[in-house]
């Protein structure tokens, strides 16, 4: 007779927090947590990013538009937090001129050079070269743009690689401890006593539990499943999805530099480099009432987008090399326009007393997911009162630790591997700083590297990205932990799902 008892459920003990979302706020809250010394489990449903946090704009930016909204906080934190997260990852973060166009009909130039004066001084820059006025019927910036734009300002804002800086930060947390689980459902959490149990199924359908002192609910656009269908509670708050899509097209101009364009509808877009050869254009504002799995962009965003640049450029791309959307999770604040939605944050905590706590949170950006964080492990202080204070600010992401230019520790790894090429070293540098030697070892030449996949992705680095930051799909591999997937033939792409799978 066959044994068909249950396989008991994998339990993880107790923790002090237990966190569910494996977006950027979540990461950021588990690598700060753990830091403390706190004793830290945190599980996402898909792979890490796979949400928002891989579907930005790619920036770290204080937000120009918003001080249109009167958004002067946000903006101050968000530019003081820009300089921050520079010194933290500048592997993964680089600062990025700015070119605005100016458009009379959308905004005229004393507001424009207003928003720009108090810009540069509202955060305390440091870093970063301040904004200038630009005749682009000279300026080579100009040297794209339509006849009729003969005017223009700069201003300094930052690149991220949005999903790496939640893998890093994540990965920061499992060297402090933390346990990380992808691919981990959060079931149902109830009170027990003072501590909360929580139910997970993983994604081979395997149960596991922890108990936890405190819940963080960053979950994103999910926050309120878990409030309601997770916890089953109810909560006053509520976020807003935006769903906003993005176009990837063959770079058209010369130089380093973006674009940042006012369209007819007083919305901006963003025309930034993408890698070596590739140009990221976004983003439309939608309001979004479908599932968050579920979105994808549309022809009518297609055009819009198209459309902005016909207006602005002389010989904009017709081709599109890919495309994505994601939605954002903004906190409702009753506003009209999508653009107007606050992109400020709030949090909600459910407990008082002996009871456990479930901080909830409600909106966010990326530039300040790291302020979020300090804030959150605030409103829990009471329930741990001796936690330490605050510490990320002044330490490096895992890679982020080398002093001096990045082209210096390209140079260095030039050294150390000759034979190896440039692109592939530039490649490593830029994904993981100072652990590229990590990845490289002891390797010579590129027969060292295993398999190749093509483009500058070897067998080694997939590897790597298996053992110490948790992929194990194609796109965790080519998409997320790195942007690979861009340079890749269909051919290859399947190539390498088929080794995967192996």
């Amino acid at each position: 007779m066959t044994d068909t008892a249950p396989v008991a459920a994998r339990d993880h003990g107790l923790v002090d927090i237990a966190v569910i979302g494996g977006g950027i706020n979540g990461a950021g809250i588990a690598r700060d947590a753990a830091g403390r010394g706190l004793k830290v489990l945190l599980c996402e449903k898909d792979d890490f990013a796979e949400g928002t946090s891989s579907r930005s704009g790619k920036l770290v930016h204080g937000g120009l538009r918003y001080l249109e909204y009167y958004e002067f906080r946000l903006v101050r934190e968000a530019l003081i937090e820009r300089e921050v997260l520079l010194a933290s990852a500048p592997h993964i973060i680089w600062p990025m001129r700015f070119v605005l166009p100016h458009s009379p009909e959308q905004r005229p130039a004393w507001l424009v050079r207003a928003g720009l004066f108090l810009y540069d001084h509202l955060g305390g820059r440091e870093r970063l070269p301040p904004s200038r006025s630009l005749d682009l019927s000279r300026a080579p910036e100009g040297e794209p743009l339509r006849g009729e734009f003969r005017r223009g300002f700069e201003y300094s804002d930052c690149w991220v690689d949005d999903a790496r800086l939640v893998i890093l930060n994540l990965v920061d947390a499992s060297r402090h401890g933390a346990r990380i689980l992808p691919r981990t459902r959060a079931v149902r959490a109830r009170r027990a006593a003072d501590t909360w149990q929580l139910e997970m199924k993983a994604e081979d359908g395997g149960a596991q539990i922890v108990r936890a002192r405190a819940l963080v609910n960053a979950a994103g656009p999910w926050v309120q499943d878990v409030v309601k269908g997770v916890a089953g509670l109810n909560s006053i708050h509520n976020v807003r999805l935006v769903k906003g899509s993005h176009l990837v097209v063959p770079k058209f101009w010369s130089g380093q530099h973006a674009y940042l364009l006012q369209n007819d509808d007083r919305r901006v877009i963003f025309v930034n480099p993408y890698g070596d050869d590739l140009a990221l254009i976004g983003t439309t504002e939608i309001p979004y009432n479908g599932r968050a799995e579920d979105v994808a962009i549309d022809d009518t965003e297609i055009e819009y987008l198209q459309r902005v640049l016909r207006r602005y450029f002389r010989n904009p791309p017709r081709d599109i090399v890919h495309a994505f959307s994601g939605v954002r999770p903004l906190y409702d604040d009753n506003a009209e326009n999508p653009s107007a939605v606050t992109r400020d944050y709030v949090f909600e905590i459910d407990g008082s007393g002996n009871a456990p706590p479930l901080l909830s949170i409600f909106g966010g950006k990326i530039t300040t997911y790291r302020k979020l964080a300090e804030h959150a492990l605030q409103r829990l202080r009471p329930w741990f009162p001796t936690m330490p204070g605050g510490w990320t600010a002044a330490k490096p992401l895992p890679g982020g630790d080398f002093v001096g230019a990045f082209a210096d520790l390209v140079a260095d790894l030039q050294r150390d591997y000759p034979d190896l090429p440039q692109t592939l070293l530039r490649h490593c540098v830029r994904l993981y700083g100072t652990r590229a030697s990590e990845l490289l070892g002891s390797a010579r030449t590129c027969a060292d590297l295993g398999r190749h996949f093509g483009g500058d992705f070897y067998e080694r680095e997939a590897c790597y990205l298996r053992e110490t930051e948790w992929a194990t799909r194609a796109a965790d591999f080519l998409d997320r932990r790195t942007k690979r997937g861009l340079h890749l033939t269909p051919a290859q792409r399947a190539a390498f799902e088929a080794a995967i799978g192996k």
